[in-house]
C-alpha cells in the first residue's frame, strides 16, 4: 500500500509533554504578565523564547497520530477489510446500471452512495496510518502514570475504586476500560505517582482521586 511505519523511540516522551506543556505554559505566561522570573530563575526574555518553543512542540504533537502496535495492527486489518468490499460494490453499481434509466434508478443511487461512504472511510484510515507514530512500549515504567499504563484509582469521597488503561484517542474504548489521554481524568493522573491525590475537573465538579496502583 505504499505506506511505512515509523517507530519513534521518543514517542512516550512527546506524549508526556502534552501534560507538562499546560503546566509550564501557565508558569511562563505568569512570568510574562507579572514581568518576573520563572521558578528556575530564567529571565523574561528566556520566558518568551520558551513559550514560543512550547507552542511549536504542541503543533508537532498535534500533527502526529500516536498508536500502540496493537492499535496500528487493528487499523491495518480494518483497512484491508474495507478495501475487500470494493469489488462487491462495483458489481452492485454495474448491475444497477444495466437496469436502465439512471435518473430514476434507486438501486444505482444507493450503490453509488455506499461506494462514496466506503471510499471516505478508506481515505480516513489511510490518512491516520500515514501520520501514525508507533509508541515504543519498552520505555514504559510504573514510577509515574504515563501513556499505556493501567492505573487503579480511588474516589476519595466515595471510596469507590476503578482501573483504567490510558491510551491514545484513536484507541479509547470505555467498555474495555481504556480512556483517552485527552480526557480530564487521564490528564489529571499523568505525571503522578502511587499515593498522590489528584484533582480532576469533571462535569459534576472537582473530584479527588488517590492513585493506588500503576501497572504495565
Amino acid at each position: 500500500m505504499g505506506m511505512t511505519r515509523r517507530r519513534v523511540g521518543k514517542g512516550l516522551l512527546k506524549m508526556f509533554c502534552h501534560v507538562r506543556l499546560s503546566l509550564v505554559r501557565t508558569e511562563v505566561k505568569d512570568s510574562l504578565f507579572f514581568n518576573t522570573t520563572l521558578k528556575d530563575g530564567s529571565p523574561l526574555q528566556k520566558a518568551k523564547t520558551q513559550l514560543s518553543e512550547f507552542n511549536n512542540i504542541q503543533y508537532i504533537l498535534d500533527m502526529a497520530t500516536y498508536l500502540t502496535q496493537e492499535g496500528y495492527d487493528k487499523k491495518m486489518k480494518e483497512l484491508s477489510e474495507l478495501e475487500a468490499q470494493r469489488p462487491m460494490i462495483k458489481q452492485a453499481i454495474a448491475e444497477a446500471r444495466d437496469k436502465g434509466d439512471l435518473s430514476e434508478n434507486a438501486e444505482y443511487d444507493a450503490a453509488k452512495e455506499a461506494q462514496g461512504m466506503l471510499e471516505m472511510k478508506i481515505s480516513k484510515i489511510k490518512e491516520l496510518i500515514a501520520s501514525a507514530r508507533i509508541i515504543d512500549d519498552s520505555k514504559l515504567n510504573t514510577e509515574i502514570v504515563q501513556l499505556l499504563n493501567k492505573v487503579t484509582i480511588k474516589n476519595v469521597k466515595t471510596g469507590m475504586t476503578v482501573t483504567y488503561t490510558i491510551v491514545t484517542e484513536n484507541e479509547a474504548n470505555l467498555r474495555e476500560g481504556k480512556i483517552s489521554s485527552n480526557t480530564p481524568i487521564a490528564q489529571g493522573l499523568m505525571g503522578h505517582k502511587v499515593g498522590d491525590v489528584v484533582k480532576v475537573n469533571a462535569p459534576v465538579g472537582v473530584l479527588e482521586f488517590e492513585i493506588l496502583k500503576i501497572e504495565i
